[in-house]
This record gives structure tokens, C-alpha cells and sequence, in this order.
């Protein structure tokens, strides 16, 4: 009976090298041997000067704070760029697993990069490339149907571009709508800042002076006076509380049927609601025609697309239509029973299908909605602006107005 060797732990080895213009470069790899990094940095086109292993014990072992991220997150923007150098790589020759290995010793995140030197380890180990991104939750289901897709075709490639342009539509419409609210929201902290300011610091010098004048003092002045002595007493809350109800919004929104209700509640907001439901549409669009332009079947297709609209009422109208098309419907009869779809989007579907061109009319729609997201989220901005000055200067000039009352009733009575 054989006994199966045991492949070694991988140790980090800490490199200097000259590369092929004679530079000297330097950096660190993980590898089961010395002989391991000398192959790989040959790949590279590195000639090997000298190569240590690190000590992972003792004081030098890299510590980790909980709740404080470690090696960081993997973002959209880290995926596209590394999706989009992947395909250069694959496009010009290169084998997959050096692609990887070049791309690991790249990556400006360390995150990004840890996770790539263990996808190539898992490559070389005989997965597929779609098996060994699966075991990492910083490649969503999307990205691993398209690569699976990919690799089944032999269009590797090109499905990487397709992924990298999706993942940077994406991000260029959630940063259009991070711009459209940012504004409001800076001057709402402002607002909160200065009130709490005035009542912290201004008003009480007002207090002895409304002691000396007597008599009753208008209402809007009492309520002032009696805002600052709440806070002055009890100003740990404006530390605590904020923090408290950020918490308990991130955890109730992970239970699905409170998430569900916010996700109703947020596409029914009378000034942003129309900005989030046609970015809702238009990454339900974009991910459902990407897939299926890499050749992801209807179903699976659907499935994923739930997953990854990032919006419970979308998401639920998605299986919904599933359901249908497992039971020999078409995409766009059960689209049309969801109010969420907007008649033109049911009716372009529908043509897709009749015309076999589901996919690139699904990207036709996703076009259109990205450039009325563009066009409502500006549209937003300058209609915010002179509404979000005028409330932070009705703030500021009612509490003015309060503090100076009873002036103007003595002035009055003098009179």
C-alpha cells in the first residue's frame, strides 16, 4: 500500500532580483521551496540575487486586529484592473499560471494579491480557474459563471474584458450617485455641526443675560434654552447614538425581510427614488446581458443575476420570472406582471427574444439607463444645491431669531 506524499505548507520567501533592463527589484512570494521562487522569478524574466524565507513566528508573525479589515477588501476597481490585465496576458501567449503568478506579485493590494497566489496554487494543483475563484468571496457568482463560461468556450479573453467593462460600468454609475448624494449629506453634517455648536457654546452666554432682563420669555427661546440644557447634559449621546443606530441599520439589513422593506422603501423616496430604481434596472439589464453573452444558459443566468442586483424587490421579481422561464414562459410575459419594469424595458425584451438578440438588447437597455442615471444624478445635484443652502441658513437664522426675541419684546415695550 502507498502512502501519498504530503505537499509542503507554503513559507514566504523575501527576493532580490535584476530584471532584464538591469534593475534591481525586491519583493516577497509564497512558495512550498527556494526552488519554486527561482523557477517563477525566471519566468518573470528575473535573474535571482538572493532569496531568504521570512519567520512567520514569534515576534514577526503579522498580527491582526479584529473588526479593523487586516489585509484590506477587494474592490471593484482592484477586479477590473486585475480582470483587465489578465486578458492582456492570456491575449499575448502567456499560460494561465504564469499570467497568475505575474499578476500575485503585481497586484497593489495585498488582499488581491494573497488571494491570486492561492488561486494559482489551486490552478497548478489541476482545478479549473473557475473552481479555485469560486473558494473566495472576492469574486461574486457573476464573475465565476463568466470565467466558467469562458474557459467552456475557449474565449477566456475576451469574457475577461466583457467582466472588466461591466465591472467599470458599475463602478462609474455607483460613483455618479455617491456624487449625487454627497452634497446633501455634507451640508446635513454641517447643519447638525452648527446646532450643536450654538447650542453647546453660544446660547448659554445668552442665559444670564435673559435671567437679569425677567419676565417670560417667548416660546421659541424657551425651547431653544431648553434644547441646550439637554444637550450640555446629556452630549455623550451625540457620540454613541450615531454609531449605535449605523450598527443596528448594517445588521437589520442583513435579515432578509427588514432588507426587503428598505429596498421597497428606498425606490419610493420622492426625491431619490428614481435615481436608485434606474440604477437598480440598469445593473439587472447590464448582468443579465453580459451573461448571457458569454454564453451562461437562461436559467442559471437569472439565478445569478437575482444574486447580484442589490435590490430585494428586483431580486424577488427576477426569480419570480425564473420560475416562469423553468416552466416554459418567455422572459418578457412574467417581466410584465412586476410594476418594477418599466413597460419599454418589457417591450425591448420582448423583441430581443422574438429577434434572438436577447442579450444585445438587454445591453441596448442597459446603455439607455446608464445614461439616465448620468443625467438625474446631475439633474439632482443642481436642484439640491440652493434647496440644501436655503435649510442650513432657515437653521442658523431661526436660532438667531430665537436668541434675539426678547430683545425685540423690550425694545417693544420701551416703546
Amino acid at each position: 500500500m502507498s502512502v501519498a506524499a504530503t505537499a509542503p505548507a507554503p513559507a514566504t520567501f523575501h527576493y532580490r532580483a535584476r530584471d532584464t533592463a538591469g534593475r534591481s527589484r525586491e519583493g516577497t512570494v509564497e512558495a512550498p521551496s527556494e526552488q519554486v521562487v527561482v523557477a517563477r522569478l525566471r519566468e518573470m524574466g528575473m535573474t535571482p540575487l538572493s532569496i531568504e524565507q521570512q519567520q512567520t513566528t514569534g515576534l514577526k508573525r503579522e498580527i491582526t486586529i479584529p473588526g479593523f479589515g487586516g489585509k484590506g477588501k477587494v474592490k471593484l476597481n482592484d477586479l477590473a484592473i486585475f480582470s483587465r490585465q489578465f486578458a492582456t496576458m492570456i491575449a499575448s501567449g502567456l499560460t494561465l499560471l504564469r499570467s497568475l503568478r505575474i499578476l500575485a506579485d503585481q497586484a497593489d493590494n495585498p488582499r488581491l494579491a494573497e488571494i491570486v497566489t492561492k488561486v494559482a496554487a489551486a490552478v497548478e494543483g489541476g482545478k479549473a480557474l473557475s473552481e479555485a475563484l469560486a473558494e473566495h468571496e472576492a469574486f461574486p457568482k457573476l464573475y465565476v459563471a463568466m470565467v466558467r463560461a469562458g474557459e467552456t468556450a475557449g474565449t477566456l479573453d475576451q469574457v475577461l474584458v466583457r467582466i472588466a467593462d461591466t465591472l467599470e460600468t458599475d463602478l462609474a454609475l455607483r460613483k455618479k450617485v455617491k456624487s449625487a448624494m454627497t452634497y446633501p449629506a455634507v451640508v446635513l453634517v454641517m447643519a447638525i455641526l452648527l446646532t450643536v455648536a450654538m447650542l453647546l457654546f453660544i446660547v448659554p452666554t445668552f442665559v444670564g443675560m435673559f435671567e437679569e432682563l425677567g419676565g417670560t420669555l417667548p416660546l421659541p427661546t424657551r425651547i431653544l434654552l431648553v434644547m441646550s440644557g439637554a444637550i450640555r447634559k446629556l452630549w455623550f449621546v451625540l457620540f454613541f447614538v450615531p454609531i449605535g443606530a449605523w450598527k443596528g441599520f448594517k445588521r437589520a439589513r442583513k435579515v432578509p425581510r427588514v432588507r426587503a422593506r428598505l429596498d421597497a422603501l428606498k425606490l419610493k423616496l420622492p426625491v431619490f427614488g428614481p435615481l436608485f430604481h434606474k440604477l437598480a434596472i440598469a445593473r439587472f439589464t447590464r448582468n443579465l446581458s453580459t451573461l448571457l453573452h458569454a454564453g451562461v444558459p437562461i436559467l442559471l443566468a437569472l439565478e445569478i443575476t437575482a444574486d447580484t442586483v442589490d435590490n430585494a424587490v428586483i431580486s424577488r421579481a427576477v426569480g419570480d420570472v425564473r420560475a416562469a422561464v423553468r416552466q416554459g414562459e418567455s422572459v418578457a410575459t412574467p417581466l410584465a406582471n412586476h410594476p418594477v419594469f418599466p413597460p419599454m424595458v418589457v417591450q425591448m425584451v420582448s423583441v430581443g427574444e422574438e429577434t434572438g438578440a436577447l442579450d444585445d438588447m438587454l445591453g441596448r437597455i442597459a446603455d439607455f439607463y446608464d445614461r439616465e442615471v448620468e443625467a438625474t444624478a446631475e439633474a439632482l445635484t443642481a436642484a439640491l444645491e440652493p434647496i440644501m443652502i436655503g435649510v442650513l441658513g432657515g437653521i442658523v437664522g431661526s436660532m438667531v431669531l430665537a436668541l434675539y426675541m426678547p430683545m425685540f419684546q423690550i425694545f417693544n415695550e420701551i416703546q
